[in-house]
């Protein structure tokens, strides 16, 4: 029998009783007595706090006419309540990094703010307050609606996005699973205002919900807040009508052709298969893998490394109902369709006669296992990954499906296998009659509470120490040392939860003479690292990525060199880093590796080329960016890329490796659970002594002035369209009007309380997506000031007037002192919340290494910051930026818009 401990606790005055469920590797269940299911997760080894509350609402509650309406919520909920007009605005002074999504089973809201007990009450009143009063009014819904279309367009402009979405609407005649999370495009734009109101008071109530704290936090404290905030809330009256649509059993291979404009082709097989909590899920994840992941996968083997595609993908969706296994391939346009159709289904129906061996299931459990190892280190992450597992059933069921997988046999996949994997149960593009058809009988989702009961899980995480991200104290924890060959190391030892490591190695090399025309060599010679070195294969090297619980990238252009990075934990980090001496120090470029990276980069270019967003882009960046073809400056057209890469030889690789690769101009940094001594002399000896081999200097990009363009880039049939503009600016970071500069972007276009967004986006309801950026030199006198925004073709021009009317406004008014001080403090807590992220804080540090800079500079640019007047805001404002210098750049259909105007 379940056991249940009630405990009683006073706070702010209220007799506070709330019911503890369960407790498993370190998360807490409680039960409000209004239905709500909380989780607490603490974890002291990161500044930050992460709130996530699930709502167990998504496009499968969806009924007739209201496709998409979950997702609509999603957004109409950041439109406030009556206390609170812009939640957005509120989210993005608290500093914190937010968003919102909406899945087939539940919607989710998350926001991480430097851990505070300010910050995270204030988040728990606030979406206490959301759950139940918000707004969802008719004015928010009538410019909402044109955001979400014009999100809804963008998906359009994918075919691939597009195919998914016929294969799954056929592939499932009457569930919910079959239509798109973003909806219809006509019931986003006629959805009457009670009918939403109606779906948000049914659903956004406490008993149809999951909250979720992780991070550092006092526990006590936050059940006190928690119950006077959610708990506050009364259990509402209605009961809630499960969804009771099944599927029927498949009674046929099925077909599905879409024709629209591209540049790839691209083939999908979709089988159906049980719910995520069903026995056979597992073993269905493994054999995803093996028939897909690069480079053992048999999928991958029989088209990619054949020549036949450029990419392959597989996956499983887990889901609360049966879901689906995907399956896809891309092609390039002049492979044959129908030959990768052939051998596509040829190796499907082979694992039916073949099954796996037990090297390859050990191989793929291995590789799922440690994606979920290094999951359940992260606490922000697993707070989210927690609401996809509660709205199959129970949260708990995220680590019974890891060790459901590491159970896994071979007979196992060979089961499932035989019985999901038939030609009957296949959705991929064709009806076929059979006089004697087979059957997939897809089992009913499980008694999830009765799989769940008493459930205790392993041992929890080993947590990590409380850690003061300001950069006085970073400065204080990293060392800092030269090897004999010039490499420089930053190393910042802490206690991390699950001793994780996270290193980054970046390698500079030639200068602008050498490196002129190199431009592909040096991104094709970092892409083929990985492929195989002198002692182990492309596949050894997984393998022993697997094993040491370590994830191994690499890349590289001529202007910013190699780099590699690793994120593993501390009982592998050492052999990680042998392995990455090994791959930048002795690669083997094998033959096949190097055509399958170069035809695979041809065929993602030529994806391009139709694609507003990359030609906007691209148009941009050359005009802002005159530099001669073969300049390592320079921005290629598509089309040079492309003779660039049809040119490429290997010896070229080689050649580049041989000429360029050494650590005599380098840093390494390395944030995690280590020993600085033992890695300062495992650097040494696997760096100290690579020379490299020609000198290195620092590419620099001069300031030259620029005609002023407007441009439009004719991209047919496609539904969404972007627009760029941009100026450039003779200003490094050492500029004294850099910090004033820098801190005015973030009002412009910098995040949601912006003018850009609460123009475009929230009162024009323009574009999903409209922001700006501001770039400057490290130490050469070349900055731009950029902004981008997706909309619809129609709305181009009101989407150019709408930027043109707030620069003038800059122009003439400046920003006000509320708006200032309000973009500080939001500014402040940013700063604080990225330097707690690990990914971040060794990029920061290694940038720091490359340059002889401290983290005092970070600490000096939030003082000068801190020190700002609207009045120098505005001044430098006015000195650097001129309405009259932007270009403009604008792709999209806009002949097909102007004719249904």
């Amino acid at each position: 029998m379940r056991s249940f401990v009630v405990s009683l606790v006073v706070f702010g005055g209220l007799c506070v009783a709330q019911t503890k469920i369960t407790s498993v590797e370190g998360i807490t269940q409680y039960k409000l007595d209004n239905g709500m299911d909380v989780l607490l997760f603490p974890d002291k080894s990161k500044p930050t706090v992460t709130v996530n509350v699930t709502y167990m609402v998504g496009s499968r509650h969806e009924g007739y006419g209201e496709t998409g309406m979950a997702h609509l919520l999603e957004h109409m909920v950041y439109k406030g309540t009556k206390n609170r007009p812009d939640i957005k605005v509120e989210l993005a002074n608290h500093g914190a990094n937010f968003n919102g999504s909406t899945s087939y089973d539940r919607t989710n809201y998350f926001e991480t703010m430097d851990a505070s007990d300010a910050n995270l009450k204030w988040a728990l009143e606030m979406e206490a307050d959301r759950m139940v009063n918000s707004k969802v009014a008719k004015s928010d819904l009538d410019s909402e609606m044109t955001v979400v279309r014009s999100e809804f367009e963008m998906g359009e402009n994918s075919p691939t996005r597009v195919l998914e979405e016929r294969v799954l609407s056929t592939a499932y005649l009457w569930h919910g699973y079959g239509r798109s999370t973003i909806g219809a495009r006509s019931d986003i734009e006629k959805v009457p205002i009670d009918r939403l109101q109606a779906f948000y008071r049914n659903y956004y109530q406490p008993d149809n919900a999951m909250l979720v704290v992780a991070g550092d936090f006092d526990e006590a404290k936050t059940l006190g807040w928690i119950k006077e905030t959610f708990g506050a809330i009364p259990k509402p009256s209605r009961k809630l009508i499960p969804t009771y649509t099944d599927e029927p059993v498949q009674d046929g291979e099925r077909e599905v052709n879409l024709r629209r404009t591209g540049d790839v082709q691209a083939l999908m097989a979709v089988y159906h298969i049980p719910a995520g909590a069903h026995p056979d899920s597992p073993a269905l994840e493994v054999l995803a893998e093996i028939l897909n992941t690069p480079p053992a996968g048999r999928l991958y083997k029989a088209l990619v490394e054949a020549k036949k595609a450029v990419a392959t993908e597989g996956d499983t969706y887990q889901l609360h109902d049966p879901g689906v296994a995907v399956f896809s391939v891309r092609l390039r346009k002049e492979q044959s369709i129908n030959d990768a159709e052939k051998t596509m289904l040829a190796v499907i129906d082979e694992v039916v006669k073949e099954p796996p061996s037990k090297e390859e299931v050990d191989r793929a459990r291995t590789h799922l296992l440690k994606n979920i190892d290094l999951a359940l280190n992260n606490s922000q992450r697993i707070g989210i990954l927690l609401s996809e597992w509660q709205s199959m059933g129970d949260w708990r069921l995220m680590f019974i499906d890891r060790d459901r997988i590491q159970k896994v046999t071979p007979e196992d996949v060979a089961r499932v296998a035989k019985i999901y994997l038939k030609t009957s149960n296949r959705t991929i593009g064709r009806f076929m009659p059979d006089a004697k058809p087979e059957r997939a009988e897809i089992p009913a989702a499980p008694d999830v509470a009765a799989l769940v009961k008493d459930y205790k899980g392993n041992a929890a995480v080993e947590q990590g120490e409380a850690f003061d991200a300001s950069p006085a104290n970073i400065d204080t924890r990293t060392v800092r040392i030269t090897l004999p060959n010039g490499m420089k190391l930053a190393l910042l030892s802490k206690k991390t939860r699950g001793a994780t490591v996270t290193a980054a190695l970046t390698i500079h090399y030639g200068d602008e003479k050498s490196l002129a025309n190199k431009d592909a060599a040096a991104q094709v010679t970092a892409a083929m690292l990985m492929r195989g070195t002198q002692k182990h294969n492309r596949q050894q090297i997984q393998d022993e990525l697997d094993k040491l619980k370590a994830q191994m990238t690499t890349g590289g252009t001529t202007i910013r060199g190699a780099d590699l990075s690793i994120t593993t934990v501390r009982a592998g980090f050492a052999g990680a880093l042998r392995l990455a001496a090994e791959v930048l120090r002795e690669p083997a470029f094998p033959e096949t590796e190097f055509e399958q990276i170069r035809t695979a980069s041809i065929g993602r270019i030529e994806g391009q080329k139709h694609e507003p967003q990359a030609l906007t882009i691209a148009a941009m960046n050359r005009h802002l960016n005159p530099y001669p073809t073969g300049d390592p400056r320079a921005i290629e057209t598509i089309e040079e890329s492309i003779d660039g890469l049809k040119k490429l030889t290997l010896a070229d690789v080689k050649k580049f490796h041989a000429d360029f690769y050494g650590t005599s101009n380098a840093e390494l940094a390395v944030v995690g659970d280590f020993d600085v001594a033992e890695m300062q002399k495992l650097a040494n000896e696997l760096f100290g002594s690579w020379k490299s081999p020609t000198p290195y200097t620092m590419i620099q990009r001069s300031w030259r002035k620029v005609d002023v363009v407007n441009q439009t880039i004719e991209t047919p049939d496609k539904a969404n369209a972007f627009f760029a503009t941009g100026m450039t600016m003779a200003l490094s970071e050492e500029d004294p009007d850099f910090p004033a500069l820098l801190f005015a972007n973030t009002m412009i276009g910098g995040g949601t309380r912006s003018r850009l967004w609460l123009r475009i986006r929230e009162k024009d309801g323009l574009s999903y997506a409209v922001q700006s950026a501001f770039q400057a030199g490290a130490t050469d006198k070349f900055a731009q000031l950029l902004a981008v925004a997706i909309c619809n073709p129609q709305n181009m021009t009101k989407v150019e007037s709408a930027f043109k009317e707030e620069l003038a406004k800059l122009a003439g008014d400046g920003f006000a002192a509320d708006e200032v001080d309000i973009a500080k403090k939001a500014f402040m807590q940013e700063q604080q919340v990225s330097r707690a992220q690990d990914s971040f804080l060794v990029r920061r540090l290694a940038r720091n290494a490359q340059h002889g800079w401290t983290m005092d500079r970070d600490a000096e640019l939030e003082r000068k910051i801190a020190a700002l007047t609207p009045a120098d805001i505005n001044a430098a404002v006015k000195r650097h930026v001129d309405p009259a210098a932007f270009s403009y750049f604008k792709g999209g259909d806009f002949k097909k818009a102007s004719s249904a105007q």
